[in-house]
């Protein structure tokens, strides 16, 4: 049994042309110099199509770099052990990518209430209801970088967890999408 948070439209995968990378987990150990380096990478991947115009081409790294590092952050930080797929592609005028990894029971269940919280009602107004709590003390910080993804850049997301993995692990599967500008214009 699979269930799916946020936008159904995008849970069906990232396009015909995708780049793939995989992040092994192994001796030199997943961690935060992964995900700057992998977004760092897709951010570039993606721009050099706007290398014509330099504004356009730092404001699609920028939007590309930020959504792809929050999504492989997300992954490393609450990841049960194995690897994190990174799938990326341009559909039209859409950057859209696909971050896949396994969570473990508890993690999925605690992503699960947030997920519940942050994909009802307008983002704007949930992230600075987050802000407040978190400077009130009340708040967890959880989910401010997904709603300022929503809020500020318009990212639209959709998440999947599968049915049980091995050992007792959760499959996730991350969709996200961004605007980019259109090339044909």
């Amino acid at each position: 049994m699979t269930t799916l948070y946020g936008l159904e439209d995008l849970a069906i995968g990232t396009g015909e042309s995708v780049t793939r990378l995989r992040l092994y987990d192994g001796p030199l150990d997943l961690g935060w110099k992964h995900c700057a380096l992998t977004s760092d990478f897709v951010a570039e991947f993606v721009a050099l199509r706007y290398r014509a115009s330099r504004s356009l081409y730092k404001e699609v790294r920028h939007n590309v770099g930020y959504l792809t590092n929050e999504l492989i952050e997300n992954a490393v930080k609450f990841r049960a052990p194995g690897e994190i797929v990174v799938e990326a592609s341009i559909v039209a005028s859409a950057f859209r990518a696909k971050v896949s990894n396994f969570v473990d029971e508890d993690t999925a269940e605690r992503f699960q209430r947030l997920l519940s919280e942050i994909t009802v009602g307008d983002p704007g107004d949930l992230l600075i209801r987050r802000i407040e709590a978190n400077a009130t003390g009340a708040g967890s910080g959880s989910g401010l970088g997904l709603l300022t993804l929503m809020s500020d850049y318009g990212a639209r997301f959709a998440w999947v967890f599968g049915s049980g993995g091995q050992d007792s692990t959760i499959p996730l599967e991350t969709y996200a999408s961004i605007s980019v500008p259109d090339l044909s214009n």
